[in-house]
């Protein structure tokens, strides 16, 4: 070689094939169903969305910025939009301190998530014998409580969350 020739040494680049249309490709085969069950119901709303569009929702509501919300949790804007498009899932804190900017209570937030997912589910057709129906009982509680005034006159004393609050309560914050 001459000093200063740019010979390359590498091979040239393979062309992507795809196979035609209908055609079997070669990849990882499909896992098959085992016999006796049913196939996977469709995926479930995930929770950082469902609780991005929460409070998207109530800051819309009450007419406000994601600078001015951003600013009042002490959380950048950008991580705030991205909360909300459900593009981040944020801490117990973040989630606090934006309930706290948006002025209402982490049981209020989690209570509203918690009707979403019980109506994503009552929508959702059962998948097999071990599929779970949604419990009417549980769903008329959530409903119960979603419907309650955001602001009442006087809180009550902080009442004992119903199994269904609990239980998202302890699932996503992490306490027993």
């Amino acid at each position: 070689m001459t000093s200063g020739s740019t010979t390359s040494l590498s091979p040239a680049p393979r062309p992507v094939r795809t196979p035609p249309r209908g055609a079997p490709s070669r990849g990882v085969p499909a896992r098959a169903v085992p016999p006796g069950r049913a196939p996977a119901r469709g995926p479930e709303p995930l929770l950082r969305r469902l609780v991005g569009a929460a409070f998207r929702r109530r800051r819309a509501a009450q007419r406000r910025t994601l600078a001015d919300v951003a600013a009042e949790a002490r959380i950048s804007v950008a991580y705030l939009s991205e909360i909300e498009r459900g593009r981040k899932e944020p801490s117990s804190e973040v989630l606090v301190a934006v309930c706290r900017a948006l002025g209402i209570r982490l049981v209020d937030l989690l209570t509203e998530v918690a009707a979403e997912l019980l109506a994503a589910e009552a929508r959702t057709p059962a998948a097999g014998p071990r599929a779970r129906a949604v419990d009417p009982r549980a769903l008329a509680a959530v409903r119960r409580l979603d419907s309650r005034p955001e602001h009442p006159a006087a809180p009550p004393a902080t009442p004992a969350p119903d199994a269904p609050t609990a239980a998202l309560c302890e699932a996503y914050l992490c306490v027993a």
